[in-house]
């Protein structure tokens, strides 16, 4: 756990989300997220993901043809969202270079 930065973990059914930003909350709070998944799933594997503190969401729409034939749409911010749904997209991407 040497350098830990910040992660979050779940269980497989991907529910009970937990971050932790020290080597004591990870502990803990894996320790806590394996006890609920138990109880709830009768399984207590976790997944570990780096947790990203201010992410961005960027889509890119490509269309194509049977022909062959390809153009694409440019990139959208689509960061602003509630309950993981967007609320807003900026076109073009202004995070993007």
């Amino acid at each position: 756990m040497q350098g830990l930065r910040s992660f979050y973990f779940e269980n497989k059914m991907l529910q009970g989300m937990r971050i932790a930003f020290t080597v004591s909350e990870f502990e803990s709070q894996l320790e806590s997220a394996k006890h609920e998944a138990l109880n709830s799933f009768g399984d207590q594997a976790m997944l570990l993901e780096k947790y990203f503190e201010e992410p961005r969401h960027i889509e890119v729409q490509i269309f194509g043809d049977h022909y062959g034939n390809y153009v694409h749409l440019f990139e959208r911010d689509c960061s602003v969202q509630r309950r993981h749904q967007k609320i807003t997209e900026e076109a073009p991407a202004v995070s993007c270079n």
